[in-house]
C-alpha cells in the first residue's frame, strides 16, 4: 500500500474571490470565464478598483492542482502537494492552509524570498468564474521542488496544464511524469483551461509525453487540445493520448472513456451560484474514488455529485460534512 493516494504539482496561489457584475468586467477589459497571467501592478490595480467588493472576499490556498488534492483529501484520501511559495505572510498562510485540509507539503524547510503568486477570482451573477492571476514565485517551480520519494510512494501523479506556462514548471512536471513512469506511479494530467490548451498545445505535449493514464477536461479544452470541430471527434481523437478520460459538460454531465467504451454520465441536479473549483472538485472525488476501486463509470457519478455541490454554493471547497455526506453516497452505490 503507498503512503499517498495522489500527488499533486502545480501553481501555489492564494485565491481571492469576489462577486461581480458583468458590466464591471467589461469596464475593466477583462475576458469573461478565462484565466488571464497578470503581472502584479495589473492585479493591484483590479483589487483597488474593486476594494468595496473586498469585505465579501474569500481567502483560501488554491491553484488548480491544490484544489484537486485537497478535495481528495477532505473525501478521506492521502494527498501530497509539491509547489512553491515565499517567505511572506501569504505564503505562511498558504502552507498553514493547506495543512488543515490535511494535505502534505515540500514547504517545511526555510521558504525563498519573493511574492507568493496570487489569483483574483471574479463570479458573475451566472455562476461563470474569471481569473485574473499573478503567478510570482509560483512561476519559478522547478525540478528541485519535487519530492520524489514520496512520489514514489504515491499511487497517482497528478499534474495540473497550467504548468504549460512556465519553463520551470514544464520542467517539474516532464521531470516528475518521467519519475512516476519509473516508479509505476500513474499519470494524470489536466488540461485546466481553453486558453491553455489552445495556445501552449506544444508545451502541454511535452508534459504529458507519449501517453498519460487518465485526462481531465471540458469540452471546449478537449476541442481545443484535439483541434477537432466537434465533441464527438475530439473524444476519438483523445484516445491517442490518454489511457482514460473524463470531459466534463457543465449541466450536461461528463462523458468518461474507461479504455474500452465511452460513457455518458448525467449530471447531478444544481442551482449553481459559482463555478469556481467545479473542475478541480470533480478531478479530486474522480481520483478518490478511482483509489477506492470504483471503475470509471462509478468515479464519474461521485464527480458529479461532487461538483454539484461545490457549484451550490461560494467558493472552490465544501465544508467536512458535505464531504461525509458524499462519501456515503459512494459507499452506498458500491
Amino acid at each position: 500500500m503507498t503512503r499517498f493516494d495522489l500527488y499533486g504539482l502545480g501553481a501555489a496561489l492564494v485565491d481571492t474571490e469576489i462577486r461581480i457584475s458583468d458590466t464591471e468586467l467589461r469596464a475593466h477589459g477583462i475576458e469573461k470565464g478565462l484565466m488571464t497571467l497578470v503581472d502584479e501592478a495589473r492585479q493591484h490595480q483590479l483589487l483597488a478598483a474593486f476594494s468595496d467588493h473586498l469585505p465579501l472576499a474569500k481567502r483560501a490556498c488554491g491553484g488548480s492542482g491544490a484544489n484537486t488534492v485537497i478535495a481528495l483529501s477532505c473525501f478521506g484520501g492521502r494527498g501530497y502537494y509539491s509547489c512553491r511559495v515565499a517567505d511572506d505572510d501569504n505564503g505562511h498562510f498558504y502552507l498553514r492552509d493547506l495543512a488543515a485540509a490535511g494535505v502534505a507539503h515540500n514547504g517545511t524547510d526555510g521558504l525563498p524570498q519573493g511574492i507568493t503568486g496570487k489569483c483574483l477570482v471574479l463570479v458573475t451573477p451566472d455562476a461563470e468564474r474569471t481569473m485574473n492571476t499573478y503567478l510570482g514565485i509560483s512561476e519559478q517551480l522547478a525540478p528541485e521542488n519535487l519530492d520524489l520519494e514520496a512520489l514514489a510512494d504515491s499511487s497517482w501523479l497528478y499534474i495540473e496544464g497550467y504548468l504549460a506556462t512556465s519553463p520551470s514548471g514544464r520542467a517539474a512536471a516532464i521531470h516528475a511524469r518521467e519519475a512516476a513512469r519509473r516508479q509505476g506511479t500513474r499519470v494524470a494530467l489536466s488540461l485546466s483551461d481553453p486558453g491553455i490548451a489552445a495556445h501552449f498545445g506544444e508545451q502541454l505535449r511535452a508534459m504529458a509525453g507519449d501517453r498519460v493514464d487518465l485526462l481531465f477536461c471540458n469540452g471546449d479544452e478537449a476541442r481545443a487540445w484535439t483541434c477537432a470541430d466537434d465533441l464527438e471527434t475530439a473524444a476519438v481523437r483523445l484516445r491517442a493520448s490518454a489511457e482514460r478520460f473524463a470531459i466534463t459538460l457543465g449541466a450536461r454531465g461528463a462523458l468518461v472513456y474507461d479504455g474500452r467504451e465511452l460513457h455518458q454520465v448525467p449530471a447531478t441536479p444544481a442551482v449553481a451560484v459559482d463555478t469556481n473549483g467545479a473542475g478541480d472538485m470533480f478531478a479530486g472525488a474522480f481520483l478518490y474514488a478511482l483509489t477506492r476501486d470504483c471503475d470509471c463509470r462509478e468515479a464519474g457519478r461521485f464527480a458529479n455529485l461532487a461538483a454539484a455541490a461545490v457549484v451550490s454554493r461560494y467558493g472552490p471547497r465544501l465544508p467536512p460534512a458535505d464531504h461525509r455526506a458524499l462519501v456515503a453516497q459512494l459507499a452506498t452505490a458500491g
